[in-house]
């Protein structure tokens, strides 16, 4: 399991479900039961929001590079962004000294490795009351509780952590606690630009070949702070059909070509989401495959290309949304991983967090 997370540098995790379909795909013989046990149990694996301020997990030994790199930087923003919006919202005067007195309350409400759900921690902590209104008369608009963005905040500055879930695997019910009593040791300080080298030598390594722009997006970051670590880790320009690519100095040889290969990977996939320039694996089909925010939804590769799709009919059997003619071989293969699919759901059904066009037009959920 940590094996899978290591291999693609972390999973995507805002879908719960997300992380157990993709560990699917890669570990044989999976279960639940295994993830779980990684999460929750041996916690070698961690739940972290990161790069692009989006949830991922990731193999116990990042985290400390992950937190250097982006955790800081995404948090001084999402602090910026709650004080003004709590300002605006006349809900306290100083907004600075609330946010203050807030993450004070938390951290001691949960000394001593307490885990507690966010209502549970706002019914005990008035600092967490109360809601900002947005979009006033549009259809979107609503209301957003603030306790749970103080501990969104925190979670990405390393403070808390989403510890044990009280849902099933396909929900996100969390219980928080600190960092350092999940771990049962604070995370270790590391230089952020040395951090920063580390995350961008992983990438390279799972998704290199890749340009300067695909690795400033993936990490969220600037692109001089992707050029330095480009240079940091003796990164080597490689020609990307006429962009320029870079590899690390030990993958610049070529490579033997792979066997075909047939992969059902769910919506946010690692894989899916790896790259900003995508064309090279999705050709014409972005618009039926990615949302209008940039979600990648559920995905059939054959070959190395994303050529369709899939979703679950009413009895949960798992159905293929192809966008393009196969090979025989591919069309076998495919339907051979929807059925191992179907078999491992054992009826359940995934309700998409984020359904591609495709998936809303052929049904699915």
């Amino acid at each position: 399991m940590e094996d899978a997370a290591r291999s693609l540098v972390c999973l995507h995790a805002t879908d719960p479900a997300t992380v157990y379909l993709s560990a699917w795909a890669r570990v044989p013989g999976m279960t639940t039961e295994d993830l779980d046990r990684a999460l929750y149990v041996d916690r070698s694996l961690v739940k972290h929001l990161a790069m692009r301020r989006t949830l991922f997990v990731f193999p116990r030994a990042s985290l400390s590079f992950v937190q250097a790199a982006t955790g800081f930087r995404v948090s001084d923003t999402e602090i910026r962004r709650l004080v003004r919006e709590v300002e605006k919202a006349g809900l306290f005067e100083d907004a600075e000294a609330w946010f203050k007195a807030a993450r004070a309350a938390v951290l001691e409400a949960l000394q001593d490795g307490r885990e507690a759900t966010s209502s549970e921690l706002r019914d005990e902590l008035p600092l967490l009351e109360g809601r900002i209104t947005f979009g006033v008369g549009k259809t979107w608009g609503g209301e957003v509780p603030i306790g749970p963005r103080v501990l969104t905040t925190m979670s990405a500055a390393g403070e808390v952590v989403r510890a044990s879930n009280d849902g099933g695997w396909t929900a996100s019910r969390p219980r928080w606690t600190t960092m350092s009593s999940w771990l049962g040791e604070p995370l270790e300080e590391v230089d952020p630009a040395v951090a920063t080298a580390t995350l961008v030598g992983q990438w390279l390594t799972t998704f290199g070949p890749g340009t300067a722009r695909d690795i400033k997006w993936w990490l969220g970051s600037t692109m001089a702070a992707t050029r330095r670590a480009l240079v940091d880790v003796g990164a080597v320009e490689v020609d990307l059909d006429g962009q320029t690519g870079y590899v690390l100095p030990d993958d610049v040889e070529d490579t033997d070509p792979v066997e075909p290969w047939a992969a059902l990977l769910p919506s946010l996939d690692s894989t899916t989401m790896g790259w900003f320039e995508r064309a090279w694996y999705l050709g014409e089909h972005r618009a039926e495959v990615f949302d209008s925010n940039g979600n990648g939804g559920s995905t059939a590769w054959w070959d190395g290309r994303i050529v369709g799709g899939w979703h679950q009919d009413e009895s949960g059997t798992v159905v293929l949304d192809l966008l393009e003619e196969i090979d025989p071989l591919g069309r076998r293969s495919l339907e051979a991983e929807a059925f191992r699919l179907t078999e491992w759901l054992a009826g359940v059904r995934i309700a998409q967090r984020f359904p591609s066009p495709l998936s809303k037009r052929k049904g699915g959920r």
